[in-house]
């Protein structure tokens, strides 16, 4: 080394500037650490569950934790379709991460557990832990998702719920195919729409075809089916007598591969860390789950507690950007004060904790529910019916607003990927298509009025628990009534119904639980329309510091 080249070496690194005024990052803390949640899941009858619902929130905002999120969505899965001989294996690999996230979240019931678990309130408890850990990572919750669904559904199969039911609702995750009836734990999936069709699901063309040996055998495809790498898949295909459910495994009883070929898997806006394929079934061994030509009651069941969880997840969703926000105006000073304690900041955040609470109190409602019918309450059977479509719906829909909000809060910081808050966007979109997108949840909404009279009848008890408790409430419910008594263009109008029907369902459930703060500006806001139409655009006279202290930690 010259001499010259020696004395650059030994100079020490030049420091233009300090790093101040920047937030610490936000992890080492209780993600259940949140008002809003603890006091949902106390209403809703899950009380003895807080211990673990804390010691999992705890985990989820662990470092450690952190880091499986960005890994498990940085390290995409990667197809397999051959091995390197030739063979057709049709597998998927993911990130050690992914796995990790899998295996706590099934380890901690959020999959099918609950379906085994008799204590009132069990829907309950995975509900809020499935919100917890889901915010950590939205994408790994797919499968979880499905897995929990399936059970309804299987049951309409006995026979098949009696071999499968106990692996489904096992605490024990466990990656990679072989025979169903030798893992310890199952996952499930579906497989409903094709190209052609889409949500239109009679269009299907995927062929099934009886053998004499009791079994089915599918020809077809199938366009958008998650988590390929799943041990069973509920499927609907066209049997002599109409559309109807089968159940398909990726492994045969006798350990031998059923035909399960993916095409490719699917490059999504979001939820990256989760595979997304398109399947082909040719010869494909299948049972049927229900009666031949009615695969979309069958299916139906899974389908309303997968948007239950769509509705879960939104909430989910919007509360961690939430949090990140709040995080970051907490530390971040501006113009001398800190970005808390300036008005218009305290307006945005006020409005967003608003609509998080909101999102946060239905979906535990929902939770609540799914809970007491499976007890076999028939008015909370009835509410959920039509509550499930209208919280879908909606807090879906306010999802990508609320975290596009949260995220300009942190400015540049924001946007760069590192923040977490570009995954926590891109993810946003999601649940507002998963299940059926708006006008599907809309005209599911007519349908049930229409053909379920009871369920807006439970719908109507539910609001009307807190009539004469404000004013706004009982002006937005009459006006809501009349709305829903019209039929001329219903279904030009849905969209304005049922949007109208969510503010004043979370009108009634404020009014009653959450503080007078809170209650006071969603009225004000949502139903009497004293605000503006973005975030932080609430009137001078609410109480923001009321709102403040609802936030999440």
């Amino acid at each position: 080394m010259s001499d010259t080249a020696a004395a650059l070496h030994s100079r020490p690194t030049a420091t233009t500037h300090e790093v101040t005024n920047q937030p610490p990052p936000l992890s080492g803390h209780d993600v259940a650490d949140d008002p809003v949640l603890v006091e949902g899941v106390r209403r809703e009858g899950a009380q003895w569950y807080l211990d673990d619902l804390h010691r999992l929130g705890r985990r989820a905002g662990s470092e450690e934790v952190q880091r499986w999120a960005d890994e498990a969505n940085r390290h995409e899965p990667r197809l397999r379709t051959h091995d390197r001989y030739g063979h057709r294996i049709d597998e998927v690999e993911f990130h050690p991460s992914y796995h990790s996230l899998m295996d706590v979240a099934i380890s901690e019931g959020l999959g099918g557990a609950a379906w085994a678990d008799e204590r009132p309130g069990a829907h309950v408890a995975r509900a809020a832990g499935f919100m917890v850990w889901s915010s950590t990572e939205a994408g790994h919750g797919c499968p979880v998702s499905m897995t929990y669904a399936a059970v309804p559904a299987l049951r309409h199969a006995p026979d098949l719920a009696r071999t499968y039911e106990p692996l489904l609702t096992s605490r024990v995750y466990e990656s990679g195919l072989r025979t169903p009836a030798e893992k310890p734990g199952l996952l499930a999936g579906m497989g409903m729409t094709e190209k052609q069709g889409g949500t239109d699901v009679r269009a299907n063309t995927t062929a099934a075809t009886r053998q004499t040996d009791g079994t089915w055998r599918l020809r077809g495809h199938k366009w958008f089916t998650s988590a390929p790498m799943n041990d069973l898949f509920l499927v609907l295909a066209q049997a002599p007598a109409g559309l109807s459910c089968f159940l398909v495994p990726r492994v045969l009883p006798d350990g031998s591969r059923n035909t399960f070929r993916i095409q490719r898997l699917k490059d999504k806006l979001g939820n990256r860390s989760n595979a997304s394929s398109e399947p082909e079934f040719d010869d494909t061994v299948a049972w049927l789950v229900g009666d031949e030509g009615r695969g979309v009651r069958t299916i139906i069941n899974m389908v309303t507690m997968t948007r239950l969880d769509c509705v879960l997840g939104s909430a989910a969703g919007t509360r961690a950007a939430l949090a990140q926000a709040a995080h970051h105006v907490r530390h971040r000073a501006v113009f001398g004060a800190k970005l808390i304690d300036q008005p218009l900041m305290r307006n945005v955040i006020g409005d967003l904790a608003l609509e998080s609470e909101a999102a946060t109190t239905l979906a535990l409602r929902l939770a609540g529910a799914a809970d007491r019918a499976q007890q076999g309450d028939t008015q909370e059977r009835a509410f959920l019916r039509l509550a499930t479509a209208v919280g879908k719906y909606w807090v879906c829909k306010r999802q990508p607003a609320a975290v596009a909000e949260a995220l300009e809060c942190l400015g540049g910081n924001g946007y760069d990927e590192e923040s977490g808050m570009p995954r926590l966007y891109r993810d946003a979109p999601l649940n507002g298509i998963w299940e059926g997108s708006g006008n599907v949840n809309a005209l599911d909404m007519l349908r049930a009025l229409s053909r379920e009279p009871e369920s807006l009848q439970a719908l109507s008890a539910e609001i009307e628990a807190a009539a004469g408790a404000d004013r706004r409430l009982d002006d937005a419910w009459r006006k809501l009534r009349g709305e829903l008594a019209l039929t001329e263009d219903a279904p030009l109008r849905a969209r304005r119904v049922i949007e109208r029907a969510a503010l004043v369902l979370q009108g009634s459930l404020l009014v009653r639980h959450a503080p007078a703060a809170v209650a006071d500006a969603f009225c004000a806001s949502r139903l009497a329309g004293d605000r503006g139409l973005a975030f932080g655009t609430l009137s001078a006279g609410t109480d923001f510091a009321g709102l403040l202290a609802r936030l999440p930690v």
